[in-house]
């Protein structure tokens, strides 16, 4: 495995594979890797010839007041894991090597209007930016993200369809722990307690999916998860939406494939979880 800061470094790796037509994949990641990235990583290795992951902080996504500055670091730890999961490539640029006297950014309108582009409102523009860098310095056939972060794929498909990249967007399952709850490098902020409440998370989309169904009402769905949130006294809800699968535009009624999504401020950490509810064609 090699580990290069530089897009020249990148390059000179990625340029003969590319040429010689075999199949590079990328793995985005801001580093702090758990299970989940590594889950994309072993479908990455078994699906192409040449494995990237890059691990950069990637300070355009974060608005004011969030929590750049203190997101959680151990590049040792995620080299020894990229290395152990068969990755051919760590890319780890500087802040000031990715944004050299940057003034051109990538926005995506519409699927970025509800769910979490309501309350970070700058995030996508900063996701898109530099996810779109990335896919032009590493040349891959090949892009892996987790469904956990369902509206960021949305948008990362639609971004890569109406500016033509030639590459094809892999989405790969949430990943949970033994009880349930969606990994997450932000995992770490939580307290002991915290931890066990999070669960609240995870038990409103169980019931959730008890309940919907074709001709239910999106606003039943919210209210039922909303209940078992509140369970949680200090548990702050962000989000709760069903949301179409294309646009992310609320529903009313469950007609079609729908997102039902969530984001919750845990006291020390705000977790985002979801699933898709697909309608069973007659």
């Amino acid at each position: 495995m090699k580990v290069v800061k530089t897009v020249d470094e990148v390059r000179e790796v990625v340029n003969p594979i590319k040429l010689s037509g075999k199949k590079i994949a990328i793995v985005p990641t801001m580093g702090f890797l758990h299970d989940g990235h590594m889950s994309l990583v072993k479908r990455a290795r078994e699906e192409n010839d040449f494995v990237m992951v890059s691990i950069f902080l990637n300070p355009t996504q974060f608005g004011p007041n969030e929590d750049l500055d203190n997101y959680p670091k151990d590049l040792e730890s995620d080299l020894k894991k990229c290395e152990a999961n068969g990755v051919d490539l760590v890319f780890t640029p500087a802040v000031e090597d990715m944004y050299d006297n940057h003034r051109t950014y990538v926005r995506v309108e519409e699927v970025t209007s509800q769910l979490c582009g309501v309350s970070r409102p700058i995030h996508f523009e900063g996701v898109c930016t530099v996810v779109s860098k990335l896919f032009n310095i590493s040349k891959a056939d090949r892009g892996y993200f987790g469904q956990k972060d369902a509206q960021q794929l949305a948008v990362l498909r639609k971004m890569v369809k109406d500016l033509n990249f030639d590459i094809e967007l892999i989405g790969c399952p949430i990943v949970r722990e033994e009880d349930g709850l969606a990994m997450s490098s932000r995992n770490k902020y939580l307290s002991e307690q915290e931890r066990k409440d999070a669960l609240c998370l995870y038990n409103s989309i169980k019931k959730a999916k008890y309940i919907i169904g074709k001709g239910v009402a999106a606003k039943d769905i919210i209210q039922a998860m909303t209940e078992v949130i509140n369970e949680v006294s200090y548990a702050k809800i962000d989000y709760i939406q069903v949301v179409d699968t294309e646009f992310l535009q609320p529903v009313d009624v469950i007609e079609d494939d729908v997102l039902v999504a969530l984001a919750v401020d845990m006291g020390s950490a705000r977790l985002i979880d979801n699933f898709t509810y697909e309608v069973e064609n007659d």
